[in-house]
């Protein structure tokens, strides 16, 4: 197994600890991992990438140019990361903020209204795990016991109290993640 993945959107959405988690989820499974964090210079606002990488084999690299699977959480991302999907492979995206279709007719694309579920359980900090709970339902690269584990180490001991609430809302996820299109490869079928 190898999964190469991209997740991409504004600073302050939960990109890179989306990342983390799933690095650490990954590793509490045994697996190979890498983490690549790219960020501007803001904090909050700023566009922010991370390459995660969950394999059986040692990794070579954490550089990627095409990806198994790219999340986008807004328009630059979608931008700059549609055309560096594998063919065959996945794109999701949230619909807050993106504002065209995707234009690849040889990936498989899914939306999940993350955003809009965030402000329904009427706590918008939960957006990343509702996309982490999307991505797990198309790809279950890693067991949700051990993201659960994952999630706890990279909190603060703070905020374990939030981690029921964080796992709602990866099942929420799970539940509402979209099949909008089929790749148009022979051969290839869409991911469950």
């Amino acid at each position: 197994m190898l999964q190469e993945i991209v997740i991409s959107g504004f600073g302050g959405q939960g990109v890179l600890s989306m990342g983390k988690i799933l690095a650490y989820s990954g590793i509490m499974e045994n697996k190979e991992v890498s983490w690549f964090p790219a960020y501007g210079p803001e904090q909050r606002g700023g566009t922010a990438n991370v390459t995660v990488i969950i394999s059986d084999q040692p990794i070579s690299s954490p550089v990627v140019n095409q990806y198994d699977i790219a999340i986008v959480l807004n328009q630059p991302s979608l931008d700059k990361f549609e055309e560096r999907v594998k063919p065959g492979g996945v794109l999701i995206y949230d619909g807050y903020g993106i504002h065209r279709k995707v234009q690849r007719k040889d990936i498989h694309v899914y939306r999940i209204n993350a955003m809009d579920e965030s402000i329904k359980m009427d706590n918008t900090k939960v957006f990343n795990m509702i996309v982490l709970g999307g991505l797990l339902r198309i790809s279950p690269m890693v067991e949700l016991e051990n993201v659960m584990k994952g999630l706890k180490e990279s909190l603060p001991e703070r905020h374990h109290k939030m981690l029921p609430m964080n796992e709602q809302a990866i099942l929420r996820g799970m539940e509402i993640v979209e099949l909008e299109q089929e790749a148009a490869v022979p051969g290839v079928e869409a991911h469950s």
